[in-house]
């Protein structure tokens, strides 16, 4: 599983001209499923999108001491496959190692429930459409975090 983390003052997703999710400061995560992601997987990535310290204390602290929980932040989920895109031969990206379509929403499905879970303020974009993202970043911080599912 690999996620794409931004720290954002607000983001919004809208597909067909019509804005579907929408949020002020907190979070806005890409979110890629493989194909041997598992609830495993899930479990560890919510964990860690709930509680890295990504947001200073103060407006201006330097020092990133809280969680997203911790400010009530928001979060904004977006599915996107193509951060499993693997560019290293040719001149067209493969896309193997990400999970087909119908796996694929069931885990994202999954992972957006257990963010919920939390009592945060969670949007998302639609799975499988063409979405504009506008992301107003908070820094900018952006993080790449990755779980491989053991063998």
């Amino acid at each position: 599983m690999r996620l794409v983390i931004q720290r954002v003052k607000s983001s919004q997703v809208t597909v067909d001209g019509e804005i579907i999710g929408k949020i002020g400061p907190g979070l806005n995560l890409l979110v890629a499923i493989a194909s041997n992601d598992t609830d495993t997987e899930l479990d560890w990535m919510v964990r860690k999108c709930l509680a890295l310290r990504l947001f200073p204390a103060t407006e201006d602290g330097d020092k990133w001491d809280k969680s997203v929980q911790e400010i009530n932040g928001e979060l904004l989920v977006i599915s996107q496959f193509t951060l499993y895109g693997d560019c290293r031969k040719g001149r067209r990206p493969s896309f193997s190692n990400s999970a087909p379509p119908n796996i694929a929403e069931k885990l994202y499905d999954r992972f957006v429930s257990k963010l919920r879970a939390s009592g945060l303020k969670v949007e998302t974009g639609k799975f499988g459409a063409m979405m504009q993202v506008s992301i107003e970043n908070d820094g900018p911080v952006t993080l790449l975090l990755e779980r491989e599912a053991e063998s």
